[in-house]
Parts: C-alpha cells; structure tokens; sequence
C-alpha cells in the first residue's frame, strides 16, 4: 500500500495527517517500550515509519459506551493479530470518513526488575521501571484510557497502584490487596483504565510490603483536553520532581524491622528524581515554567523552595487553586502540588531545595536550576526553610484555596458545586493509635489493626465468600476497647455525602489518602476535635479537592466527601511503616443496582487467589 501520509515533527509530537483527519503518535510518553510486534505492523501497513510511540489518538464508535471491552480476554498480546486487525479496521474508518468520537488510547509494557543503583554514591538492590530510576513519567490527557502491562521480574508478589486516579466504576484496577491479588513472580497483569474527568499531578507505586523503599515508583501526569480552558499562562516547558526519602538498607530488611515489632529509623536521606544533589533543570532566562512536584516518600512531609524565586501555585491534585505566591511549600507525604514560576532573576545557577519537616535531624536535598548561558554556579546559603513550624504549615495550608472561577477536567467552573451546601449524611471520627497487639507494635484505626485476609476484599464481595469480612468490623467513632487486629470495612450507600473527621492524638504528622474519590479538605484544628468546631473552622466555600490530607500532631483534619464511585476502596495511612502495620482500612460504596452504568464487572483477566473460584 501507497504511504497517504505525511509526518511531521513538532514540539516532540510525530504528526500522521491524511486531509483533515489526524493521528497523533506522541513520542514522548515515557511509560515504555510499545507492544514493539503491534506497532511494527502497523507502521508497515500504513507503509510510513513511525517512532515507538505509545498514545494513539483514533476513532472507534464501537468502544464509546465500554472503552475498556476491546480485546478478548481483557488485555492486548504483543504478537496478537486481534490488535493489528483493531488498528486496521480504525484506520480504514478514518479513510472513509466514519470518525464521529475520538478516543485515545494508552499502550504500554513496564517490567519490574531489580538492578543495582547508588542514590548515596553506595551500589544497593533497588527496583527498577524498564532498567529505569525513578520510573517513566506517564504523560496523558483527561479521559485517555490507559493500558499498561505490568510484567514482574522480583523474586515476590507484586502489585501497581495509581495514587490519585479514581479509577470511576472500576475498583478493579487499584492495584492493593483489597481489591488485587498479587501478580506473581515471572508473570504479568494488565491493568486498564480511564483518567475519567481528572486532572493534574499524580504518582504511582507498589503497594504491597516495603517494595516501594527501593524504587518502582514514577508520575502521572494528567493534562487537560485542547477543548477546556486552563486558567493560567501557558509555560514554555514543564518539569517534574518526585521527592522521595531513602535508606541504604534493603526493602527487605526495612520489612524485617517493622515484622520484628520495632519502629522504621530514620531515613538516611532525601532524593529529587533520585539524586541528592545532582539533578539539574536547564531553563530560558526571562521565560515561565511549570514545576510538577509530588512527595511520594514513605515517611515524612517536605518543605519545597526554589532560591531566590517565586512559586506560583496553580494546582494541587487535581484542584485549580487561586493563584497565591509562596516562598515555599509544605507538602505531605502523598501529595502533590503544581507551580509556575517565572525565571527573572539575574543570569546564574539557583538552588532547588527539598527539606523534611517535623524532623530532627532535618534531611535536604538539592538540585540545579540552570540559565542556560550561565557560567556561575549556585551558592550557598540555601533559601530558609521551616523545620518544625507546626501552626506555620496549618496557617499556610489554610491558604490553598479553590479557583471557584476555574474549570479543572470539565468546562464547568469549579464553583459550581456547592458543596458546602449539601446535607451530611454520616459523620466518622477516626482515632489513629500506635498499640501492643501480641508482644509487637502495630498501628490501629478506631481499635483496629488492619491486616489483609488471603481473598481480597472486592472478590470475596463479588463471589458472596463468606467470613473474609463484615461491615460491623470497625465503628464511626473511637471504641473504649481492647485493640484488635482484624479486615475492617465500612459500608455506605452510593451518594452519600460524609464527613470524616481524623483525629490523631499523637506527637507526629499523619497523612491520610482515600482511593476512589477525591474530597474537601475543609478543616484543620489543634487539639480534640467536637461538633462545635464546624462553625469557627470549616472552609465550606472554597477548600481544595483533593486525595490526600494531613492531619497535624494532636490535632484533626476534616474532610467532606461525595461516595459517589461504587466499589471496594482504601482509605490508608499515606506514611508507609504506619500501612504497613495497620493502619488503613477498606470503604465499600454500594447500591443494589447491576449495571455498568455504575460499576463495571470484574475483568475477564482477573487474578484469582485464596477463596476466590478458578473462572
């Protein structure tokens, strides 16, 4: 066949146009390798070469309604004719006209393998992404769906999870042991799901025992459709930072320590993009730039600075924010956080600076932001940061308030929801406590001690298995009993509109991240929290939404959230030692209906393991 296309190269995008109608490969998705047997065969049928390329942005009446039911069995195979017969069929549409939806679509193959890296100029085990350190950057849009073959080279069960998307109608796909089984060593799993109506700055990781100290962790980063207006300035580049803490023990040691009823150390020190001083931005003196950064350690808070320049806050998980300038950022472990900063500062090298908050001794990492012509080198003293400020960081969090002009996935503005309007339903306090279950330590909520029964709670659920878990396990408010270790799930009524109050009654920061749904971090308040503080402290007009709150030391956070997404979802300790040893548990967002108009059935590849039947 004849090549009907020409290609172009621009802004690192491989343009395929044939007339008026366009495919976009875009070369610059770092998630991996393509499925390589699939996309070689369709650059050949089209007979133009294209670049390994892992968006695909075409047209498919068929998939509109059930985007994720187009390969039999549930996942795409790399040497699978049923995949090239699918582009086929898409591209003979294109050619005659029949493009009435466009879809895009996300291919891609992350294999999980140990390998030796030196974060602290010493060789270690760490857990690499495609040989790669941090991991791959996932870069889509609003409603990409997104498939990603997940093959496990470790010596242990693994699991993938996506901290931020909501994964709509589809629990399925949140990658933790409540809803997952593993996926063995030496085999794989595709996950596939949709950045439904979501924008903004995420993170993925592993979600099981201590994998995620060594590595395997990366971004997600979720742009808006060209349609939906954003609220700011377009930058000339963006960049990304995820700020991690790092030991030079071995996951499995750190794992040890923890099953062994003693408390993690201190970290050894803290990474941007894996580096403690050596990662370097090269930027246009007098241009506007976008600074992604998420805080994906496993233990402690951060305070985020850039020397002698302005941080313009645009976007925190997923929320457009009013457009405040700080000097720095606190960010918690979990969270995200999206600035603009414009680079007018005389022509040399600066400080970029990560320091960990509300501990002692205070871990820094820095990188180099470079003007490009700079001959100077960045110098000392680094810009100030808190250390231990605690009412400095609540004053400051209280701060981040909602763009209620602004639109985020959708053309709506973000206002437009009045959620400080709408009746609550249910009101749980939920208490964290650091107990002595059977000689060890462990962490419990409201009594609790979580720990994951061999069939995960989603299966046993939707197989009717009996005595994996009852909604009774754990009560709305902190019980005067014994701490107990046990499956503890609440159930509520899709829609019902909650408000959780956590409560945390000791001497250290906690972070708190709920899966399913983002919510309105309303409130923030030192001391026990009543219902009389509703009035002197609640934000019921403007609070962000977001995915994960903190919650300060013998203090309380309040929250309000929509369960507006039916499945089996995690509400989890984002500080990994406290998860680890308990301190999470699962929501179950139910109604009677059966249909996929409010949830999606359970994949035809879904991983079996204890109770659950074989097919």
């Amino acid at each position: 066949m004849s090549c009907y296309y020409s290609s172009l190269l621009i802004n690192d995008h491989l343009e395929v146009r044939r007339n008026r109608s366009r495919f976009y490969f875009r070369n610059r998705f770092h998630v991996t390798l393509l499925i390589d047997e699939m996309f070689s065969a369709l650059s050949s049928y089209i007979n133009c070469p294209m670049d390994l390329s892992l968006i695909i942005k075409l047209s498919s009446p068929r998939f509109c309604s059930s985007p994720f039911n187009s390969y039999p069995g549930g996942s795409p195979s790399a040497s699978s004719n049923t995949v090239l017969d699918y582009w086929k069929d898409l591209l003979r549409q294109h050619e005659s006209g029949h493009h009435p939806t466009i879809l895009s679509w996300t291919f891609g193959l992350v294999m999980f393998t140990y390998g030796q890296i030196s974060p602290l100029g010493v060789s270690q085990r760490g857990i690499l992404i495609n040989g790669k350190f941090p991991g791959p950057t996932i870069d889509c849009i609003t409603n990409d769906n997104v498939i990603v073959n997940v093959i496990n080279k470790l010596d242990e069960p693994f699991l993938l999870t996506w901290n931020g998307i909501k994964q709509r109608k589809s629990s399925w796909q949140d990658g933790v042991l409540g809803t997952n089984c593993p996926i063995p060593p030496n085999s794989n799993w595709t996950y596939q799901m949709q950045m439904k109506d979501q924008i903004g700055t995420y993170s993925y990781f592993p979600s099981i025992k201590m994998h995620r100290a060594v590595g395997g962790f990366g971004a997600i980063n979720v742009r808006a459709r060209a349609v939906i207006f954003v609220p700011y300035l377009k930058p000339v580049e963006e960049f990304t930072l995820l700020i991690s803490d790092w030991w030079k023990s071995d996951h499995k040691t750190l794992q040890q320590t923890l099953d062994s009823g003693n408390t993690l150390p201190m970290a050894d020190a803290l990474l941007i993009n894996g580096h403690v001083q050596s990662t370097s931005f090269t930027t246009q003196k007098g241009q506007r730039y976008m600074f992604r950064v998420s805080n994906v350690a496993l233990t402690t808070s951060i305070n985020f600075r850039i020397q002698n320049h302005t941080l313009t806050l645009v976007e925190t998980e997923g929320s457009h924010t009013l457009q405040e300038s700080y000097e720095s950022l606190d960010i918690h472990v979990g969270q995200s956080a999206s600035f603009l900063v414009n680079l007018n500062a005389p022509l040399k090298d600066y400080f970029i600076v990560a320091s960990t908050r509300f501990t002692k001794p205070v871990l820094t990492a820095t990188a180099t932001l470079h003007y490009d012509g700079s001959t100077t080198k960045a110098s000392l003293p680094l810009p100030w940061g808190p250390t231990y400020e605690i009412h400095w960081s609540m004053k400051q969090a209280r701060t981040i308030r909602w763009n209620l002009t602004a639109n985020a996935a959708r053309p709506n503005p973000q206002g437009s929801y009045h959620y400080g309007t709408i009746p609550v339903t249910r009101t749980v306090v939920l208490a964290n406590s650091a107990v002595n279950i059977n000689g060890k330590l462990r962490y419990a909520v409201n009594q609790v001690s979580y720990a994951n029964p061999e069939t995960p709670l989603k299966i046993a659920d939707f197989y009717n298995i009996p005595g994996v878990f009852h909604l009774s396990s754990i009560k709305d408010s902190p019980p005067s009993t014994p701490p107990v270790i046990g499956a503890s799930v609440m159930g509520f009524t899709l829609h019902d509109f909650v408000e959780i109050v956590f409560q945390n009654n000791e001497g250290s920061i906690q972070s708190w991240h709920l899966d399913g749904s983002d919510f309105w971090a309303v409130g923030f308040g030192s001391g026990q929290w009543n219902a009389t503080l509703r009035k002197r402290f609640y934000n019921l007009n403007d609070a962000t939404t977001r995915h994960t709150v903190q919650v300060y030391p013998n203090s309380w956070s309040a929250i309000l959230v929509s369960m507006d997404n039916k499945g089996m979802w995690n509400l989890r300790s984002a500080i990994w030692p406290r998860r680890y040893l308990g301190q999470e548990l699962y929501t179950k967002v139910w109604n009677d209906e059966k249909s996929s108009r409010t949830e999606y059935e359970i994949p035809l590849n879904a991983l079996r393991c204890g109770k659950a039947p074989l097919n």
